[in-house]
């Protein structure tokens, strides 16, 4: 059914009058009614009868005609919404944070202060793929894509933060070992990073007692300032110690570092903000491809 011949129906049924219609529709009058015969036998039902001279809408025309009311003119928007729908997209940059979410979250914030305009649609899951910027680190799956056109490694170190009021506080660096016996306050083992550090202590010779798990970071600051434990801090993904209750001592055994990963992806509709985006972002960094 095409949707030209319903709309010549529409024509001729609002006003019940061949002439009118035609010259609405731009259309002759023998074109017009050739058109609403062959709607008619299409549907295999009568749209008009005869009434008198003038032409009336038949049970099946009134309820054709109630149905255009509301069909037509979600068609005739159609392309205005799909117009707005490619300029949303154009401006929106998918992003999948699997790692340091508190650094990307304030460059995000930083970065719409001078561009209004732009959205940011994120998510955290290593099965989505649909996205223009993968931010991952060692151990995670996404760490191995290779459906990326840029690629960024960014090695960071993760220090020993520890009350100020400590033993610890005035060391220079530290051995993990030495702290085998104090209580961890850890990012939840669900967390990437708080499997990583996990790791670490195995690395050691030792399971961490675990005070205290969260999901935030701010939580972690805030209960090492209290002085009731020590954690983990990775050097990027939370920045510098803002807490004067915190100190930061250098790990000499192990080894404790990660990568940091962070790829632009190619996606269709392509977003105009994207390549600036993750260019930022590696500029907030300090890495270079």
């Amino acid at each position: 059914m095409e949707i030209q011949k319903l709309k010549y129906f529409y024509a001729v049924a609002k006003h019940q009058h061949v002439t009118k219609a035609a010259e609405e529709m731009h259309i002759s009058q023998p074109s017009l009614t050739q058109a609403m015969h062959l709607l008619e036998r299409e549907l295999e039902v009568p749209l008009f009868q005869k009434q008198g001279r003038r032409i009336v809408l038949t049970e099946f025309g009134r309820y054709l005609k109630a149905k255009l009311d509301i069909l037509l003119p979600e068609f005739d928007n159609l392309p205005k919404e799909m117009q707005q729908m490619a300029s949303k997209s154009n401006k929106t940059v998918k992003l999948n944070i699997l790692a340091m979410s508190t650094f990307v979250i304030n460059a995000i914030v930083n970065y719409r202060k001078k561009n209004e305009d732009v959205i940011f649609d994120f998510e955290q899951s290593e099965l989505k793929h649909d996205c223009d910027i993968v931010i991952t680190t060692n151990g995670s799956k996404e760490a191995h894509g290779s459906n990326y056109v840029k690629r960024c490694v960014k090695e960071e170190r993760i220090y020993l933060a520890v009350p100020r009021n400590s033993v610890y506080a005035k060391r220079k660096e530290i051995d993990l070992i030495e702290v085998k016996d104090e209580n961890f306050i850890m990012l939840s083992s669900s967390r990437l990073f708080g499997v990583i550090c996990n790791k670490f202590c195995s690395m050691a010779g030792f399971l961490p007692k675990i005070l205290f798990e969260s999901d935030s970071p701010v939580a972690v600051q805030n209960i090492i300032s209290m002085g009731s434990g020590v954690a983990f801090w990775p050097e990027y993904s939370w920045g510098k110690v803002k807490n004067k209750n915190i100190v930061l001592l250098p790990i000499v055994n192990p080894v404790c570092q990660r990568d940091l990963i962070i790829d632009l992806h190619e996606r269709m509709p392509k977003s105009e903000y994207a390549q600036e985006f993750y260019e930022y972002l590696l500029k907030q960094l300090k890495c270079s491809v």
